[in-house]
């Protein structure tokens, strides 16, 4: 029996990634029709870390209830008729994976280093003994944090709304504003967070033990206003110009 399946050449679905290590983690991600299933795995490699050898993936609707295992790596995603709205769950095969035993997410897992407040302040060459060297010596400088306003930026926050695409410099980075505001683990001043499109960021949107908005680990980022541009920046596809 012949297949009625066809693909327009602009077709894509807005879908929402999930993940089997990581609970937190979920990205929206546009997905041309035309890549096969194997490009789709190594698009999504590069945003979760599982290697493409190791992925499965899973496709639900949008009432969660589940569609098709995308088993055939070479049929085209748009095989598996997606649209927007649409779950794809990535189930990682292999237990020795960098995502497994979820320590991604969870920073107590990880053994860190200690050392005592006497012994690190017999050290030399450390940063407090450079701090306190420094202060000593240019002591009109220990106010400099007290003169920046507690509405430093504010008026550059006019436009900027949570849920606003953005791009962020230096480095053209682009992504969606999470959080717009003062931030109090920070110098003074107005902040903008910023989940961003690729692990380009240095946390999950904690900054110093304060929580300031929910994102994947890695994605997130807390920026002045004046390196936000709020705009019709869309996710960048390698594979949306792609021919299958």
């Amino acid at each position: 029996m012949s297949s009625s399946f066809q693909i327009e050449g602009d077709e894509s679905a807005l879908v929402r990634v999930t993940h089997s290590n990581m609970k937190s983690f979920s990205a929206d991600v546009r997905v041309s029709l035309q890549i096969t299933v194997e490009a789709v795995k190594d698009k999504l490699w590069k945003k979760c870390g599982t290697c493409v050898d190791s992925m499965r993936l899973e496709l639900y609707d949008d009432t969660d209830a589940k569609l098709a295992d995308l088993s055939q790596d070479l049929r085209p995603f748009g095989f598996y008729s997606p649209h927007d709205g649409y779950r794809l769950h990535v189930i990682d095969l292999d237990p020795s994976s960098v995502t497994s035993g979820g320590w991604l997410e969870d920073t107590s897992l990880v053994d860190k280093y200690t050392i005592s407040d006497e012994a690190f302040a017999k050290r030399d060459g450390t940063f407090r003994k450079f701090k306190e060297k420094w202060a000593s010596q240019n002591p009109s400088s220990l106010d400099s944090k007290k003169q920046i306003s507690e509405d430093c930026m504010k008026d550059l926050c006019a436009n900027v709304k949570v849920g606003d695409r953005c791009q962020v410099e230096p480095g053209e980075k682009r992504g969606i504003i999470k959080f717009v505001g003062q931030a109090e683990t920070l110098s003074p001043g107005f902040w903008v967070g910023v989940q961003y499109d690729e692990p380009l960021g240095k946390h999950d949107g904690t900054v110093k033990g304060k929580r300031y908005f929910e994102c994947p680990p890695l994605h997130g980022a807390m920026v002045r206003p004046d390196k936000v541009k709020v705009g019709d920046y869309p996710e960048r596809d390698p594979f949306e110009e792609e021919e299958i």
